[in-house]
């Protein structure tokens, strides 16, 4: 099994972003994925960006990948999305069927992310049918359902990826909760989120971490962390533990998780997701 790095889902500035990913070249991550998947309205960084980004990766060993929004809204969001399938030069992370539409349209291979609902045996073959050479495990589901997938998949499937550190991503919405907090309409957010580099925390009325307000997407308060889990997600067959950037700092992957309330793994479990097991 091998590290990967998924796509920063918060809202940096330029300089901020293309600083972390000098910092990932040279570490020994083989996987990277690129690009906004959370809100098209977030345009520090262009698609144009990315692209010379995934050249500097590539030119230093990784093997890069391009993310894509996660949900579809707009016409413009079409066509930048299909820009991103046609680049010419790097396959696509899909985290909206239109992704999975384009890519097939085109014969490109592409990888599912974890907002495509996989759920059972069929779908991941059908996609791979299609030209899916890689799914990211949807992030509710457990290890016994992976398993089971797995053995009904048999000898032929496509790859596949586990969120195992950083916040979860729960659901997206065509509100977007960040502006609303500071009493700002959508088309008129004046991209707010720049002010929260790891989201917004909610928290109940009795001061627990609940939730993180991410403009359009919520993700847990908490921080998966199923490091522990290296040597049985191995075992199983997992290819790639996906680690989801948080700030610039990268987790080390040798330490051991440590018992505390702002760290969860029940999903993995088959249990509630903010429990810590």
């Amino acid at each position: 099994m091998k590290l990967s790095l998924g796509p920063l889902l918060y809202c940096w500035e330029k300089n901020r972003v293309e600083d972390f990913y000098t910092q990932v070249a040279v570490t020994d991550i083989p996987l990277v994925y690129l690009g906004e998947a959370v809100c098209s309205r977030r345009r520090e960084l262009t698609t144009g960006d990315y692209l010379q980004l995934a050249r500097m990766l590539r030119d230093a060993g990784k093997n890069v990948v391009l993310s894509t929004l996660a949900l579809i809204e707009a016409g413009g969001e079409l066509t930048e999305l299909k820009r991103q399938v046609d680049n010419g030069e790097f396959i696509i992370e899909a985290n909206d069927m239109a992704g999975v539409f384009h890519a097939r349209d085109a014969g490109l291979p592409f990888v599912c992310g974890p907002h495509i609902n996989l759920y059972n045996a069929a779908a991941v073959r059908r996609l791979h049918d299609w030209g899916m050479q890689r799914f990211v495990m949807p992030v509710e589901l457990s290890r016994n359902w992976l398993a089971k997938v797995l053995d009904d998949l048999g000898d032929i499937r496509p790859e596949v990826e586990v969120l195992g550190h950083g916040h979860i991503p729960l659901a997206h919405s065509a509100r977007c909760f960040t502006a609303r907090h500071r009493k700002l309409a959508k088309d008129g957010c004046k991209t707010i989120c720049r002010e929260y580099s790891s989201g917004l925390l909610v928290q109940t009325q009795e001061n627990q971490p609940l939730l993180r307000l991410n403009g359009i997407q919520t993700q847990s308060a908490a921080c998966v962390d199923l490091r522990g889990e290296w040597d049985a997600m191995a075992a199983m067959g997992v290819d790639y533990f996906r680690i989801s950037p948080t700030d610039e700092k990268l987790p080390h992957m040798q330490q051991k998780p440590i018992l505390n309330p702002m760290s969860c793994n029940g999903y993995w479990f088959g249990e509630a997701g903010i429990r810590q097991l």
